[in-house]
Order: C-alpha cells, then structure tokens, then sequence
C-alpha cells in the first residue's frame, strides 16, 4: 500500500509539472498570453514590462513540442527564465486565428507561418525591442530556435538573446559552448 501511495504522489507531482492541453490540442503554458495575436500591439506590450517578445509556433501532435514542455520548459530554471523575462505567444502551425504582422498585413496563423519560413514545429522567433516600420515577422526576428532542444541549450539561447549576442562577435554556438563548460564545472 505504501509504495502504490508513493507512486500515486510521484505521478500527481510528475502530471502537475506539464503544461496543460488546449481545446486546439496544443500545451498551455501559464506564462503563454492570449492576446489578439497583433505583433506590433504584442511587441509593444512586451516592452513596456521590460520583457523581451517571443513567439512560438507549435501544432497538435507534435513529440519534439511535447519534448519541449515536459522536459524543458517544465524545469524551474527554465520557467523562471521565461516568466521573469519574456513575453510569449502561442500560434499553431494550422490555425485559423487572425495574426496581424508588424507590417500590418493580417491573414491566418497557418498564412503566417507559411509566410515567415517556419517548416517546424515547435518553431521560437525572438524579436528585437524594435521592429523597423514595414518588417515582417520573418524579417524582424534576430534568433530563431527551429526544434526541440535540451534544457542548458535553451536557457544560454534565452541568456544570448536577452544579453543581445545576435549583435556581438561571440556567435551562439561559442557562447553556449563557453557556458556550457562554466556551468559543468
């Protein structure tokens, strides 16, 4: 009886530390925000919170994106690293919600994502405090993550793109090298 009341409280732990699942069959994150889903508006709301704007663009049934929430995005180091920093929207890869462009254009979340280039899921555009009048999406983003990746790649790219390494010398993949060593040792 005991060992079956530890396993019963391990799971309870274990299901309370994934996202939820939505009507659209996609994870819902707490720190995601349901917003009209107008980039401008988004990136405007992000900076007066002093959070830098993310987007990521998932679909149902996607096992790199259940990856993502279960095993990295549901770390505390991770989590804390989002909620205290950045301010992140949802769009599904096939959806009909209306998402306006920072150039204004507006059409479907499955248009958007055809139109900024995005081929995989899950798909994480980061985007400057700035957008230059005119840019798109695509044009706009200063980092994109596309896929899955482990926990201490995620947080030195969240790290990178807050301390706005896409405009130093120190190219990503030798900054997570760099801090990847400092964090091992």
């Amino acid at each position: 009886m005991k060992r079956l009341l530890t396993l019963f409280a391990a799971l309870l732990v274990a299901s309370a530390a994934h996202a939820e699942i939505g009507d659209d069959g996609l994870y819902k994150e707490p720190w995601f925000r349901d917003t009209f889903k107008d980039m401008s508006e988004d990136l405007s709301e992000a900076g007066a919170e002093g959070k830098r704007f993310m987007v990521i663009i998932e679909q149902r049934g996607c096992i790199y994106c259940k990856k993502m929430h279960e095993e990295v995005f549901s770390d505390p180091v991770v989590k804390q690293l989002i909620e205290d920093n950045y301010f992140v929207v949802q769009l599904n890869m096939f959806g009909d919600i209306e998402v306006t462009d920072f150039d204004g254009e507006s059409m479907a979340e499955k248009d958007m994502v055809k139109r900024w280039n995005a081929l995989f899921t899950p798909t994480i555009l980061f985007f400057p405090e700035s957008v230059e009048e005119g840019q798109t999406g695509a044009q706009a983003a200063v980092v994109t993550m596309p896929g899955a990746f482990g926990k201490w790649t995620t947080v030195n790219l969240l790290n990178w793109v807050l301390e706005k390494g896409y405009d130093g010398d120190e190219p990503f993949q030798k900054y997570h090298a760099r801090k990847f060593s400092e964090q091992a040792g």
